[in-house]
């Protein structure tokens, strides 16, 4: 596939995978979001063994391990949006990978979730 090809299925993909919010540079502007849409989205999160919800599971693991509270942020607000998780089973994602993690990594995550759930239920009472 040629890398115009690979980089217009990886913004297809990365579209519906942060159901839109996450802006993605022109081509050629940054090579590692090019080497991103091309790779990481193109190629990995479009293989159908793994449901997007299955892969933003794994995801949410990792980065509750790594205690990366932005990076968690943008993948709960998706699993959110995209209807992935309900605000329940978010919670029990922190829960459940607490006891795998740690609190010291983990219990940050709490009030990103809470934030995120927030803000979801408010766009929603707008509407």
């Amino acid at each position: 596939m040629a890398n115009s090809e690979r980089r217009q299925r990886g913004l297809e993909v990365m579209k519906k995978v942060y159901a839109g919010d996450v802006p993605v540079p022109p081509e050629g502007t940054l090579d590692f979001a090019d080497i991103m849409l091309e790779q990481l989205f193109a190629e990995v999160w479009s293989r159908e063994a793994l449901s997007i919800r299955d892969r933003r599971m794994l995801l949410l693991g990792a980065i509750a391990a790594l205690g990366e509270k932005d990076v968690f942020r943008i993948q709960a607000r998706a699993a959110l949006k995209n209807d992935e998780l309900s605000p329940e089973q978010l919670r029990e994602v922190v829960i459940h990978m607490v006891q795998y993690a740690g609190y010291p990594r983990v219990s940050g995550l709490v009030a990103v979730v809470e934030s995120e759930i927030a803000e979801l239920e408010s766009q929603a009472a707008a509407r």
